[in-house]
């Protein structure tokens, strides 16, 4: 391995594979929101972008301080590194950060009250599915600033199932005067604003679940999650937002003048090498989800929170 300059490695990042007809796409894409842009004069408070994020209560680290030469070393964990949730983010041209979602797994108790500024749903998974993408619209984007006053918007969203269907695109149009931009599948870490620059110094300041040592607080807290998703997600600055939707080209100034910030270097994704960032599939089966957090109904059945 030595004489061909080849060592072992953690691995650092699982890449999103782009589809045939790269350039093509992106083009396309591009030009149905300045089309649409031009169409319906769309201010910047008044273009969004919505993205479900899944998330596990523990990640385990994967190097520990060790006897050299043992064949085994064991890492002590919580037992909820398979236990997981989605967390659905919101966020407009302008910076405006709307309403985050929290979706547990479990039931919740009855009249459980949970911190302002977050939104916390049961189902039946722990992922958003038709139902809830209609329950977001109504409790998340058509509660914006402007909506009531039935401004032209534009949704910008990825080609997941739930965001397709018949009842998804009927709500959708009974939403005050939305028009929606679907990115072509494979393209998120391009084109969507969240997964560009948002998403990951979202997960990086999420701490709510956590003691100040780095331990998972005690089972049955689960507005801990809640806030400090909550809290995480205010954190985020305004202008971070505002240039990856520019990068992104979907606000870029109409005459041009603010194309060279699609072109420019993404501050926010340098780190070390042993970071690991995760871009996520724009579909993902039951079978997929199983894979990646294990069969939840099996290893949580002995979890009492939510």
């Amino acid at each position: 391995m030595e004489q061909h300059g080849l060592t072992l490695r953690q691995r650092t990042k699982i890449a999103q594979k782009f589809p045939i007809q790269l350039e093509e796409k992106i083009v396309a894409f591009q030009k149905e929101v300045i089309n649409l842009r031009k169409e319906r004069n769309n201010e910047p408070s008044q273009i969004g972008n919505m993205d479900e994020t899944p998330m596990t209560l523990d990640i385990p680290i994967d190097r520990t301080v060790n006897t050299k030469g043992d064949q085994t070393v064991l890492i002590k964990t919580t037992g909820h590194e398979k236990t997981h949730f989605t967390v659905v983010l919101t966020c407009m041209a302008d910076g405006t950060k709307l309403k985050p979602v929290v979706i547990f797994k479990r039931r919740l108790p009855k009249n459980a009250k949970f911190a302002a500024g977050v939104i916390v749903r049961p189902q039946a998974k722990g992922w958003i599915d038709e139902d809830g993408v209609v329950n977001w619209i109504s409790k998340v984007w058509d509660q914006r600033p402007g909506a009531a006053l039935r401004k032209k918007s534009l949704l910008v969203w990825d080609s997941f199932r739930a965001h397709l269907t018949d009842k998804v695109k009927e709500k959708v149009k009974e939403s005050a005067r939305t028009s929606q931009v679907v990115i072509p599948g494979g393209l998120t870490s391009i084109l969507q604003p969240l997964d560009v620059c948002i998403n990951r110094p979202s997960r990086t300041g999420w701490s709510g679940c956590r003691q100040k040592t780095g331990k998972l607080k005690k089972s049955g807290h689960s507005d801990n999650c809640a806030v400090g998703k909550k809290d995480a997600w205010e954190s985020i600055p305004t202008a971070m937002i505002t240039k990856s939707f520019k990068k992104c080209c979907i606000s870029n100034a109409m005459d041009g003048t603010e194309d060279y910030i699609s072109d420019s270097e993404n501050d926010t994704n340098t780190g070390s090498d042993d970071e690991e960032e995760m871009h996520c599939a724009d579909h993902i089966s039951e079978v997929e989800w199983k894979e990646l957090f294990g069969n939840s109904s099996e290893d949580e059945s002995d979890f009492d929170g939510f």
